[in-house]
């Protein structure tokens, strides 16, 4: 049974401070040349998540299919040579991060690799922040923690403890998470619903969340990358049970997007207030959700044909998660040009708008990504401030991908 471990840290950061917002609000844009060509980047990359950025630790526990993609017709885009793990038909937001940093592909904690001089990915399909999700299923963020702290004990060992701390302090460390502890932690069991009501459940996420980056900042982590919760409600899977749930009405699933930003509001404070106690610490965070809410509600205006089915499922919406034909139900469907969807499956995003996002976090101006874009943090420029886009008066602050 989880309990309510709401932090002193997050208590006293939300009294003083509650009514803080993020310095991000509308539609974020881009800088489409992402021009490092004269610069490079001696920061590693740590990942740690659930399957939004899992590249293949879940091929090596035991799990249900459900929470590996290491079959056809994951990767099918022809970017790799076979399925890797990868919740996408090719490649995930984070994989596109490296390649913005000059990094390789960052590899899975599990897999062969020894080398974690560029860093590591330790995220699984079906992690939370919180243990009890997934139990047993998935690599729960307090085990992705250890897993850290084995890098770093192997760090010291191959390059001595002055360069091991210079490789942790000046890496950027980028988390994806949350989503499965409202999915299946919350509204999956009637259980926690009795338990704890929607405030408190979405304050005992956060404060284990962190808990998590307090545990990163003491063992010299100061850069940090955050990619915000979707409108979970509008996932296509979300989308079918709200259709049966409903009898015939259709959108999206109100009670998981109301999660998703209670969850996304109390993160922004809990940040913000960060960047004022704890001293170095920098992060990159934006407004994810209104961004990909946009998107699925006008997908033509951003190339894009359907926002609201899966490329990969069966059922109303492509909602019921069969793709790749390993689980319960055999049967699904593929459509033929992932590049015209949102939604690869019945809860993750195409390469294609992930490709889109990643270009945002990188170069994303201050309006609309802050306190610092990713390429800030990886080639140490300066805090984004509003009079970066004063003095470009050409810029356009509605630009988009």
């Amino acid at each position: 049974m989880a309990t309510l471990q709401i932090i002193s840290l997050f208590s006293h950061l939300t009294m003083i401070c509650v009514m803080m917002m993020s310095s991000c609000h509308g539609a974020f844009a881009t800088d489409p040349a992402l021009d490092t060509s004269t610069t490079t980047s001696t920061a590693a990359l740590f990942v740690f998540g659930d399957s939004t950025v899992d590249p293949g630790n879940n091929n090596y526990i035991t799990t249900i299919p459900e929470h590996q993609a290491h079959y056809k017709p994951y990767g099918q885009n022809g970017f790799f040579d076979h399925p890797t793990g990868r919740f996408s038909d090719g490649r995930v937001i984070v994989d596109y991060i490296a390649e913005y940093a000059k990094l390789p592909l960052i590899p899975p904690f599990l897999g062969p690799t020894s080398d974690y001089t560029n860093g590591v990915n330790f995220a699984s399909g079906g992690a939370g922040v919180l243990p009890e999700t997934n139990q047993g299923l998935a690599i729960d963020l307090p085990t992705q923690l250890r897993y850290f702290e084995e890098v770093q004990k192997r760090l010291t060992k191959k390059l001595g403890e002055e360069k091991a701390k210079e490789v942790i302090s000046e890496a950027v460390y980028f988390i994806s998470i949350g989503s499965n502890d409202y999915m299946g932690g919350y509204l999956g069991s009637p259980k926690m619903q009795e338990l704890y009501n929607p405030e408190q459940y979405v304050g005992m996420v956060i404060g284990n969340l962190t808990q998590a980056i307090q545990v990163l900042y003491e063992k010299g982590g100061r850069k940090f990358g955050f990619l915000r919760l979707a409108p979970l409600g509008c996932l296509p899977a979300f989308r079918a049970v709200n259709l049966r749930a409903t009898k015939g009405r259709r959108g999206c699933f109100e009670g998981a997007s109301a999660l998703a930003l209670m969850h996304n509001d109390a993160l922004n404070t809990v940040l913000a207030n960060l960047g004022f106690v704890l001293k170095e610490f920098k992060y990159c965070s934006s407004n994810f959700y209104e961004w990909l809410q946009e998107r699925i509600d006008h997908p033509y205006k951003y190339g894009f044909k359907d926002g609201m089915n899966a490329c990969c499922g069966s059922g109303p919406y492509g909602g019921s998660f069969t793709c790749g034909g390993t689980k319960k139900d055999k049967d699904y469907q593929l459509c033929n040009n992932a590049d015209d969807y949102i939604w690869w499956d019945s809860f993750h995003a195409t390469e294609r708008i992930q490709e889109q996002l990643a270009k945002g976090l990188w170069s994303g101006e201050p309006f609309y990504v802050g306190p610092y874009n990713l390429e800030s943090l990886f080639f140490e420029k300066e805090k984004l401030t509003i009079g970066i886009i004063v003095d470009k008066p050409e810029a356009d602050p509605f630009q988009s991908f």
